[in-house]
């Protein structure tokens, strides 16, 4: 996912798991020149969303293990990245991510929804978690939206 490589590569190029969210901006935006710094911010609040980044004071902590990401040498991100994706995306994407195909998983929890009569967001979930994906991060925030409909 460009968007793990976008959030890894200043961990990265600094050697650590940990920053100060200024240094990640200015990694983001000066250094390799892929956004503006306002856009760079929106990319931290998008990636906190998405699980995989971490608030802690004023740093950036890594949610996951940085060191472990390709960065290829021509990638370029784009502007798509700074859109927040959707419970029912991200939870598709996990399951892609995992080795389904796309609209396989797309249909499956398409019946699914239909069959329980439960959101698109919460029969991705469920979809996931019954082959073994980890949405924990997606779970929770569906989770959440559902309490407070209650």
């Amino acid at each position: 996912m460009s968007l793990r490589v976008a959030v890894a590569t200043p961990f990265r190029q600094q050697g650590t798991e940990r920053l100060d969210e200024h240094e990640f901006v200015v990694a983001l935006s000066l250094d390799r020149d892929w956004f503006s710094p306002d856009q760079a911010k929106r990319l931290v609040d998008v990636a906190v969303g998405e699980g995989l980044l971490d608030r802690a004071g004023d740093d950036l902590v890594a949610a996951f293990d940085p060191g472990s990401v390709d960065v290829p040498e021509d990638f370029d991100p784009d502007d798509s990245l700074l859109q927040e994706r959707s419970p029912f995306e991200r939870a598709v994407d996990a399951v892609v991510e995992a080795g389904a195909e796309k609209q396989a998983v797309v249909a499956a929890v398409n019946d699914l929804q239909h069959r329980l009569g439960v959101t698109a967001d919460v029969a991705a979930v469920v979809y996931a978690r019954d082959r073994g994906v980890a949405v924990d991060g997606v779970a929770d925030g569906v989770r959440a939206t559902l309490l407070d409909d209650a």
